[in-house]
């Protein structure tokens, strides 16, 4: 059990699992059978040994805690088979009572507790003035990257745009390769957006039009960065993808985690693990991002469902979205209640709200409840049980969502008011988690 007495369900151990595989293998493993040396302790670390094809057992030991994993098995998976089999077990109630951990599971213990009190590294005097003359060229590079990316804009808008579909996507990868050399990837990914948009379908000339129109903004912004508030021109060299100070505003709360879910780069080589958080005494939300190399999922995992205290980092700029998670003393919990909802119309006030911070904001994090999942002709919406509003849920592009998702949301609703948690953007808001009414348990809708 936690610090706390509560015990994890089957289903938040299993949302750890890095793949339908992973999740498989897990299920088989906990059961009490291939383990020994099953122990947990008190502050919330479970351990064991669990008997593989060779002869010395996997020694597995899970920090309750991070959720943190440690294994001696070669999976390069993370979490492995091992690490869900024995929270599955513990989840059972198949460890025990507390006792003390054995050496291989202590000193691992002990170690990340040692790394958590050890101060950061580089913590000591920095050469200031090389400092400010890296960030000297690095400006120049972006500004002229910024000016050559202002003339093949004034190019598109000069020519036109219905020349595109023929055109094709080279000359925008090209573009794209040139912000990269000006060491300004943000700038890189949007123009290789921009370029994707003539074979997104119908409409697409206004779609283009207006990402054209928000890259120009930011081309502006970055020429007069110098002269905007501290905030947006902490979002302008983000946005723009310079590295945001890690010496944010730091807020301690219990932090609920309200969605987890991966996307992949266009090229393939970078997963992106988007974990979204609210805190329960404060109200603020937090976005906390994770990234995996080709073939390996995030490091980071947790369960939609589990509150953490913790402290939250938040960086500069994004309109205060972006966070660190910083290290947990106390085991994440399942959450009592259901989170209260706002209704569709101040979902989107507080999207508008958050674009004064952040032009370039996609979406912003919203409780949605109590509402009503409604398919039709034109589209599906989430119309507010109390009310005469409504948002669509947008099918294609960004932010989409799959028709399995909704219908998966309609059978949870039954025809009735749920609580959903989701983006809500310019296109409409895209459903993440639900609840039914009164039921704490979250469902994450795929």
């Amino acid at each position: 059990m936690t610090e706390q007495g509560v015990r994890w369900t089957a289903e938040q151990v299993l949302a750890l699992a890095p793949d339908e595989a992973s999740r498989k293998a897990g299920g088989r493993l906990g059961g009490a059978g291939p383990w020994s040396q099953i122990g947990g302790s008190a502050s919330g670390s479970v351990w064991g040994s669990c008997k593989g094809s060779g002869s010395t057992p996997y020694r597995t030991v899970v920090d309750l805690t991070g959720p943190a994993y440690k294994c001696s098995c070669p999976s390069r998976k993370f979490p492995c088979k091992h690490a869900l089999g024995l929270l599955l077990l513990w989840s059972a109630e198949g460890v025990g009572e507390p006792g003390e951990a054995p050496e291989w599971a202590a000193q691992w213990l002990a170690d990340r507790a040692a790394r958590a009190a050890r101060p950061a590294a580089g913590a000591g005097p920095a050469d200031e003035e090389a400092a400010r003359r890296r960030a000297g060229r690095r400006a120049a590079r972006v500004g002229a990257g910024v000016t050559e990316l202002e003339r093949r804009l004034t190019d598109l808008v000069r020519d036109g745009l219905a020349g595109q579909e023929r055109t094709g996507y080279a000359g925008w990868e090209e573009t794209a390769a040139r912000m990269v050399d000006a060491q300004a990837p943000g700038l890189a990914g949007r123009v290789r957006e921009l370029g994707t948009i003539p074979s997104c379908g119908p409409g697409w000339p206004a779609r283009m039009l207006e990402e054209a129109a928000l890259l120009h903004l930011l081309d502006r912004s970055w020429m007069g960065v110098s002269g905007l508030p501290d905030p947006l021109a902490a979002t302008v060299r983000s946005r723009v993808g310079l590295p945001a100070s890690g010496e944010g505003e730091a807020v301690r709360d219990r932090w609920l985690v309200l969605s987890q879910y991966d996307t992949a780069s266009p090229d393939g080589r970078l997963t992106t693990r988007r974990i979204w958080l609210r805190g329960l005494d404060g109200g603020r939300p937090a976005l906390v991002l994770d990234f995996g190399p080709p073939g390996r999922p995030p490091a980071l995992a947790l369960p939609v469902g589990l509150v953490l205290e913790a402290d939250m980092r938040f960086r500069p700029g994004s309109a205060g979205l972006r966070a660190d998670l910083g290290e947990r003393s106390v085991a994440a919990v399942p959450c009592a209640e259901v989170p209260v909802g706002v209704s569709t119309r101040a979902a989107l006030e507080a999207y508008g709200a958050a674009l004064r911070e952040d032009p370039w904001l996609e979406s912003w994090p919203v409780v949605l409840g109590p509402v009503v999942p409604i398919p039709g002709e034109l589209g599906w919406q989430l119309a507010d049980a109390e009310g005469d509003t409504a948002l669509p849920v947008p099918l294609t592009g960004a932010g989409s969502r799959s028709r399995g998702g909704l219908w998966q949301l309609a059978a949870l609703s039954g025809g009735g008011p749920v609580t959903v948690f989701g983006e809500c953007g310019h296109r409409g808001f895209t459903p993440l988690t639900a609840w039914q009414p009164d039921v704490p348990e979250p469902v994450a809708l795929s």
